[in-house]
C-alpha cells in the first residue's frame, strides 16, 4: 500500500489559514495565528511565504489546478467533444473550491488590493493555460493566446456565478457556465466561418503597413 505524503509546512500553513481566512480574511494576524497552528517558526514561515498571504492565495490557486488536473485526468477526455472537455475542466477547478467558498471569496476580494499588483490575473491565466494544456490543445501563436484570454474570461465570471450560487447542487452556476461556454464555441465558429470568407483577400494589416511604410522605387 503506498504511502501518503507528509504535507509540506506550506500545505500545514494553508490549511490552517482557509477556515480562519473564511472568517477574518486573508490578513497578517490570520497569517501568524496559523503559522502557530501549523507549528512554525518565524523563520520558517518567512521562507514558506515571502510575501506573506499572497503566497498563500497562490499556493491555494496551484493546489486547485492540480486537484482539477487530477480529477481531468480520471476521464476519457478523447471521447468528449471540445465543448465538454472545457466545461468538465472549468467545474471541476471550481468544485475544487469544496467547503471554503467564504475563504475564496475573501481571496478574491485581497487579491483587488493594491499589493496585489497582477497576481489575480496571473493566477487565472495560470489556470486557464493548464486547462487547455491538459486538454492538448495545439493552437500556436495568435490563437494560443486568444483561447487563453477567452476562457480567463470564462472562469473569472463563472467563479462568481458559482460563489453567489447558494444551491446545494449549484444548477444555476452550472447553467451560467453551460451559457459561457456555448458563447464561445459560437464565436469560434463565426471566427472560422470569416476566415474561410476573407481566405482570398489580402491581409489588412500589410495593407496599411504598406500603406505607411511604401516601398522605396529603386
Amino acid at each position: 500500500m503506498a504511502r501518503k505524503s507528509t504535507p509540506s509546512a506550506f500545505d500545514r500553513l494553508l490549511d490552517a489559514a482557509l477556515p480562519m481566512a473564511a472568517f477574518d480574511g486573508w490578513t497578517d494576524a490570520v497569517l501568524a495565528d496559523a503559522a502557530v497552528a501549523a507549528g512554525l517558526t518565524d523563520d520558517a514561515l518567512r521562507l514558506a511565504a515571502p510575501r506573506g498571504v499572497l503566497d498563500l492565495i497562490a499556493h491555494w490557486s496551484n493546489r486547485l489546478d492540480h486537484a482539477m488536473l487530477a480529477r481531468l485526468g480520471d476521464r476519457d477526455l478523447g471521447a468528449m467533444k471540445i465543448r465538454e472537455r472545457v466545461t468538465l475542466a472549468v467545474q471541476a477547478r471550481l468544485e475544487a473550491i469544496g467547503r471554503h467558498e467564504e475563504a475564496a471569496r475573501r481571496a478574491r476580494a485581497r487579491l483587488l488590493l493594491h499589493d496585489a499588483g497582477t497576481l489575480g490575473a496571473a493566477l487565472v491565466w495560470q489556470t486557464s493555460d493548464r486547462i487547455w494544456g491538459a486538454l492538448n490543445d495545439p493552437s500556436t501563436d495568435f490563437n494560443w493566446y486568444s483561447k487563453r484570454t477567452i476562457l480567463s474570461a470564462v472562469y473569472v465570471s463563472s467563479l462568481s456565478a458559482w460563489l453567489n450560487d447558494e444551491s446545494r447542487d449549484k444548477a444555476n452556476a452550472k447553467a451560467f457556465l453551460d451559457r459561457r461556454i456555448g458563447n464561445v464555441m459560437e464565436f469560434e465558429k463565426a471566427k472560422a466561418g470569416w476566415r474561410k470568407l476573407t481566405a482570398d483577400l489580402p491581409d489588412p494589416a500589410r495593407v496599411l503597413a504598406r500603406l505607411r511604410y511604401p516601398r522605396r522605387r529603386v
